[in-house]
């Protein structure tokens, strides 16, 4: 995998597993922030407050460096670290996976307890639609407005994504390109005269 792309979930998906009478019920949501990943959960533990459980993990960002597991109650590590292995498994981040339990009256036990979070985490993941997104950098570009034509022509080649542009005596453009490719672009708009680049 390159360093500027990563693996992500498209929407929110759902999967559901049964061992001995207890139910499990997981849901993989994409996410941004630790804030909005918490805004998900508080959702789940009201949606499903007659559950034993609602444990959950995440992973955040393109680096994959920040993580958080919750096992609500069961266990240490019994639910929390295998559902944040599935999302390693699968090599995911920008995701929040939440398993809510109903206890079926029968213990599954430390070794059951593992197995079913990651088989419901799993699932969860498995009904999800995957997509490879870049990592992202943005730039502004100001000019006079004589030399428009010479960073349009640039624009064109490399193709960024405009954001947002105003054509004046001082024009100003802001453009999204793909990290590996932002240096040679800023390289280039700089041979053209009267270009700045913030």
């Amino acid at each position: 995998m390159a360093d500027d792309s990563y693996r992500t979930i498209r929407a929110p998906a759902e999967g559901y597993y049964t061992e001995k009478r207890s139910r499990f019920i997981s849901f993989a949501i994409p996410v941004r922030t630790a804030e909005e990943a918490k805004t998900w959960i508080d959702k789940y533990r009201k949606q499903y407050y007659d559950a034993r459980h609602v444990c959950w993990a995440y992973m955040l960002g393109a680096e994959r460096t920040v993580f958080r597991a919750n096992d609500d109650g069961e266990p240490s590590s019994t639910a929390g670290r295998p559902i944040l292995g599935q999302i390693n498994a699968a090599e995911l981040t920008d995701i929040l996976i939440v398993v809510v339990r109903y206890f079926g009256g029968i213990e599954l036990g430390t070794g059951g307890l593992i197995a079913a979070y990651r088989t419901a985490a799993a699932e969860a993941v498995a009904a999800a639609q995957i997509e490879m997104r870049t990592v992202d950098e943005q730039i502004v570009v100001r000019f006079a407005y004589p030399h428009l034509n010479g960073v349009m022509r640039i624009v064109k080649d490399m193709r960024p994504e405009i954001l947002a542009q105003t054509f004046d005596m001082d024009c100003e453009m802001t453009l999204r390109i793909r990290k590996s490719e932002a240096a040679a672009i800023k390289d280039r708009l700089l041979t053209v005269e009267s270009v700045v680049l913030k």
